[in-house]
C-alpha cells in the first residue's frame, strides 16, 4: 500500500469509484468463526434493534457495514481520522476492509497521507478479514431480506 502514502487523493478516489464489492470473495462460514475475535467490541445489530450477533460497544455496530460511508454509524463515537477518511470518500468495501483492519493506524495514515493519523481500533485481524467482511455482508444482507419480505 504504498502507493497509498505517495497520491493520498488518488488512492481515495480509487476506494471511491471502485465499485463496492458487496459479494465478497471471503468464506462465510469461516468468517462466523473469525468474527468471535471481532464480538469483544462488536455486535451486528439490525435497525429494529434484533441482535444478529451479540458483541460489545466499544466498536461500532457493523449491521449492512459493505458499502457503508466509514465513520457513519450514528451515535458511534469514532476517531477524528477515520471519521475525515468517511467524509473525503473511503466507504467500506472488502479491499478497504481487510487493509484497515490489518493495521488500522497504518491504513488510515496512508490513506489520509496524515502521518499521525490514529485509529481508536488497536487490533489487528493478520488474516481471515475477507471471511469476516463476507461474513457481516451475509447476515446484514440475510436479516434486510426478512425485514423486506416482512413490508411486502
Amino acid at each position: 500500500m504504498t502507493h497509498f502514502r505517495r497520491f493520498p487523493v488518488l488512492s481515495i478516489a480509487i476506494l471511491l469509484f471502485s465499485p463496492v464489492n458487496l459479494l465478497a470473495e471471503g468464506d462465510v462460514e469461516a468468517g462466523a468463526k473469525v468474527f468471535n475475535k471481532c464480538r469483544a467490541c462488536h455486535a451486528i445489530v439490525s435497525p429494529e434493534g434484533d441482535v444478529i450477533e451479540k458483541g460489545g460497544r466499544t466498536g461500532p455496530n457493523l449491521f449492512g457495514l459493505g458499502g457503508r460511508q466509514a465513520g457513519s454509524v450514528e451515535g458511534y463515537r469514532y476517531g477524528k481520522s477515520l471519521v475525515q477518511a468517511g467524509e473525503a470518500g473511503l466507504e467500506w468495501n472488502e479491499e478497504s476492509f481487510v487493509a484497515y483492519t490489518a493495521d488500522p493506524r497504518a491504513f488510515l495514515r496512508e490513506i489520509t497521507g496524515d502521518n499521525v493519523a490514529k485509529s481508536k481500533m488497536a487490533f489487528r485481524l493478520k488474516k481471515g478479514a475477507e471471511d469476516v467482511f463476507s461474513f457481516i455482508n451475509s447476515v446484514s444482507s440475510d436479516r434486510a431480506a426478512i425485514i423486506s419480505s416482512k413490508t411486502d
